[in-house]
């Protein structure tokens, strides 16, 4: 099998340079963010959702409430979604307005929902979620509720078709503008998490919970 993702439908076509398609790279940029925004249309209008994402191999998971239209929708009316998960890496400082622009990584991927509803997977799955949160938290937690389980909607799409594109350089500004007397290069963005806040009802001390990953 292919590990390349492109197709005609995610083919890129303005900025190719800065396209990728190799299954490592977007593999690796979905586990290193958290939020996704999904893009589907309802009777003709076209709605974006924020959500949390997660991947087990070679599928793309989210959840939401069951009859959330980022769940219920594409599984009532199957058609393709289109889901962008974007990383800002840095500010690039040109010597000229126009030529200002950001170092990132980004996927779009393109799939039809498939519902997950067996209970045992959906446990499972939730897991994965929380442990790419907070690894090892879910032990800690008060066991999930059969309620729970069926209120919480999930769904997947299978990672076979999806651009990357990225940038990850210095300033390219025109040959002219090369000696103008102001400061040029990047900022880059630094990610971590602050210190964790105690729920102000908690009424005993607990150890706080594990650091997680710096999205």
């Amino acid at each position: 099998m292919s590990d390349s993702l492109e197709t005609p439908l995610s083919k890129v076509k303005r900025g190719p340079n800065r396209a990728q398609y190799d299954k490592a790279t977007a593999f690796e940029i979905m586990d290193a963010s958290l939020m996704c925004h999904i893009g589907q249309t309802k009777n003709g209008q076209v709605f974006v959702t924020p959500t949390c994402h997660w991947r087990d191999g070679d599928y793309f998971y989210w959840h939401a409430h069951s009859k959330a239209r980022n769940v219920k929708g594409p599984i009532d009316e199957p058609e393709k979604v289109c889901i962008n998960i974007s990383l800002l890496d840095g500010l690039v400082m040109a010597r000229s307005a126009m030529h200002h622009s950001v170092n990132y990584r980004s996927v779009t991927l393109f799939g039809v929902p498939e519902l997950i509803e067996d209970k045992t997977e959906k446990v499972r799955q939730f897991k994965i979620f929380l442990d790419k949160v907070s690894p090892g938290r879910w032990e800690y937690l008060r066991p999930i509720s059969d309620s729970e389980i069926k209120a919480t909607g999930l769904v997947r799409i299978k990672i076979d078709e999806a651009s990357i594109k990225l940038r990850a350089e210095p300033p390219v500004d025109d040959p002219a503008d090369n000696d103008w007397p102001v400061w040029a290069g990047v900022i880059p963005l630094n990610r971590s998490w602050g210190e964790g806040e105690t729920d102000p009802i908690q009424s005993q001390t607990y150890p706080k919970a594990n650091s997680p990953e710096a999205f």
